[in-house]
């Protein structure tokens, strides 16, 4: 009844928005600010809640799509002046730290993995294959570098410097987020930016995270026990069950348990 009344001070509530998966473009289950982008709107508007909290479980993937979501929740918290606090469960690496660090506070359960703060290409090289079975690969450009990194051609030098300093670049541009996001928090004695990766209680020691907490004992401390939580997710449509969104999900779930393999997990 008191919801109804102005006059009543009504329980906190605090909006949950689940960012699980690989960071990327299209498909079902994958994170993208274009399907998330709803989601994170509608729980920054809806109602006033007490704070947003990030429910994170990503190996990472894409830095466009990682910058864009992260930018988004940033632009809301502070236009609305509302708190964001992130908890990482199974693993917040790379993009999926990236997503986590933009957050006001960032905790994590004891055996979660957090870190990878690096870029990666990765890719094959298939010109002896096709040469051994008497392929001849056929290319015609206008550009001399538009058919950089051809994996049915040997490997170039001068395409392989050019990546890393791609690479490079993109890998400038998360330290600057980080350092942005964790200022004053990250030793200055120390390269965080390797690539490597911690369990919670050495990301805690080197200012990486905030401390060991999960989601709803965390929220009632902080906001008392009747504090009520509202969730948010992207919704799988009907037809992705069928046709050929099966097959691209399939090869999607691939891909994905190759991304969460790489931790261990």
């Amino acid at each position: 009844m008191k919801n109804w009344l102005p006059f009543l001070k009504s329980d906190p509530t605090v909006a949950v928005i689940r960012l699980s998966g690989v960071i990327g473009g299209q498909g079902r289950g994958v994170l993208n600010d274009a399907t998330l982008g709803p989601v994170i709107d509608k729980a920054f508007s809806k109602g006033k809640p007490a704070a947003v909290a990030l429910e994170i479980n990503s190996p990472g993937g894409s830095p466009v799509q990682s910058s864009l979501i992260g930018a988004r929740i940033r632009r809301l918290a502070e236009e609305k002046n509302i708190p964001v606090i992130a908890f990482v469960e199974d693993v917040a690496a790379s993009g999926g730290y990236w997503l986590a660090a933009a957050a006001d506070e960032i905790y994590a359960d004891p055996s979660s993995v957090v870190g990878s703060i690096g870029v990666i290409s990765a890719s094959f090289g298939l010109s002896e294959f096709i040469t051994n079975h008497g392929i001849e690969r056929r290319v015609y450009t206008a550009g001399k570098s538009k058919s950089m990194l051809d994996p049915f051609r040997p490997a170039a030098p001068q395409d392989v410097a050019r990546l890393k300093t791609l690479l490079e670049d993109v890998h400038g541009n998360f330290k600057d987020h980080i350092t942005a996001r964790r200022a004053g928090k990250l030793p200055e004695d120390q390269d965080l930016f390797t690539g490597e990766v911690w369990l919670a209680k050495r990301a805690t020691e080197l200012g990486l995270i905030e401390g060991i907490g999960h989601l709803k004992p965390f929220m009632k401390e902080r906001f008392g026990k009747k504090v009520r939580f509202r969730s948010y997710a992207v919704k799988r449509g009907f037809f992705s069950r069928f046709s050929t969104q099966v097959v691209q999900d399939a090869v999607q779930g691939i891909e994905e348990r190759a991304a969460y393999a790489r931790f261990g997990l």
